[in-house]
């Protein structure tokens, strides 16, 4: 029976206040620069010694294995998020295509992995621009960086846009000092009896870390113009741009280091130019780096940031990381929230370590994108079939030719996220009894 009084109407719920929303500021340049702050950073500083380390003369063949796979996972992950402009990514993908836990699971697969990639960067900016306090150095990176993306994404993405020129102009150094010098040495590119499946395999594990960063493109979804137009056009350019980059210095390093030299180096491309017989670029490719670390650790926190106000939004991550700061429009509490974790993670981690954990952890979570890619329909823009077909295969197969260490501490971060799921669905289903 309604409480109203006679001949008066009942009350009417009162609206609620709108709450603050993600601002779509960023265009095609600005998404592909974001892509290529992502990618940039990692590989050509921080993986191009363990993967040589692994596959030995067959490095090459590792790199074009890892931009293949890459490519497949790229495509699916534009289609879908033309499809799903939503910030989140493949978590937001797998749960709308294949339900809650696979959702669940590749969110949980990207926060966990990306986190250790975070950490991974600012141990690079570290090494780098102060080894006796690399893990000092590391932390006071993130806190800076965190500041920037707390600020507003539109200053996040003029800030890499710097970052990148300053990285390119380094590299273009890098590789006209290594292939113009006497040392340079054609046949140190010559694949040898060294190179094996398994060792090529786990190369392209390792390098497929250094082109992940795309998927940083897709998690700004909510914050693209046009994004149905944007995101498609945006990852393949950033991609290919990153892909003809790291060939080329690939082969500069090779040709000067050799694969057993490039394995044994902790500051790679400075021993290659000194190699070349430039000591003197050596502490302009060291600045180099560690600027080209840090555009790479400023779009890894952004993309961290959105998978995690996403899951945040549907209760998979305390609800109040969902907060959007209503002047700055971005998801402040889950950016302070990351930056804290990998400040934790950036003192006491370890690079290669970090890498290889990241690499199983990411891997998995576009095995999860490749499925969803496959259930599109024609009219909602599905891929050519073989393309998720050989990225679940290729994530697959380079997850699993990870280092053990690296597949049972993934396998055990997944695990963990299944559990949670679990426990979860529980809480709630004795809540509502």
């Amino acid at each position: 029976m309604s409480s109203s009084s006679p001949g008066t109407e009942p009350a009417q719920p009162q609206p609620q206040p709108q709450q603050p929303q993600l601002g779509r500021r960023l265009g095609l340049l600005d998404a592909v620069v974001i892509g290529l702050g992502a990618m940039l950073g990692a590989g050509v500083f921080a993986a191009l010694a363990p993967a040589a380390g692994a596959a030995g003369s067959g490095l090459l063949l590792g790199l074009a294995l890892a931009a293949a796979v890459a490519y497949c996972n790229a495509t699916s992950s534009a289609r879908l998020a033309a499809r799903y402009p939503a910030s989140g990514g493949t978590y937001v993908y797998g749960r709308e295509r294949l339900g809650a836990f696979w959702g669940h699971q590749a969110g949980w697969a990207f926060v966990v992995g990306k986190t250790a990639s975070c950490a991974a960067m600012a141990l690079t900016v570290g090494l780098y621009a102060w080894p006796d306090q690399a893990h000092a150095v590391a932390v006071a990176a993130v806190v800076a960086l965190t500041a920037v993306n707390y600020a507003g994404v539109q200053k996040s993405a003029w800030l890499t846009r710097t970052i990148i020129a300053v990285v390119l102009a380094v590299l273009a150094a890098v590789v006209t000092a290594a292939l113009t010098s006497g040392e340079a040495d054609a046949a140190r590119l010559d694949i040898g009896a060294d190179a094996t499946l398994t060792g090529v395999l786990q190369a392209a594990g390792l390098l497929f870390f250094a082109f992940a960063g795309y998927a940083r493109i897709a998690t700004l979804g909510e914050e693209v113009r046009d994004p149905a137009r944007t995101i498609p056009r945006a990852v393949p350019i950033a991609l290919g741009i990153t892909l003809a980059v790291y060939a080329a210095v690939a082969v500069a390093v090779l040709s000067v280091l050799g694969s057993d030299g490039l394995a044994g180096a902790t500051a790679p491309l400075a021993d290659a130019v000194r190699a070349a017989g430039v000591p003197e670029l050596a502490p302009v490719v060291r600045v180099g780096a560690a600027v080209a670390a840090l555009g790479s650790l400023l779009a890894l926190i952004l993309g961290v940031s959105r998978t995690t106000l996403a899951m945040a939004r549907d209760r998979h991550l305390p609800s109040a990381l969902a907060a959007v700061h209503p002047r700055f429009q971005v998801p402040h509490r889950a950016e302070l929230a990351v930056g804290a974790v990998v400040a934790v993670a950036a003192a006491t981690a370890d690079l290669r370590a970090a890498i290889g954990f990241s690499s199983f952890c990411v891997l998995a979570y576009y095995a999860i994108a490749n499925v969803s890619a496959w259930t599109l329909t024609r009219e909602e823009g599905r891929p050519p079939r073989v393309v998720p077909v050989l990225g679940l295969i290729g994530c697959a197969a380079l997850a699993f030719a990870l280092p053990l260490g690296s597949v049972l501490a993934g396998a055990a971060v997944l695990l963990a996220g299944a559990a949670t799921y679990v426990a979860r669905r529980a809480l709630v289903g004795r809540r509502q009894e």
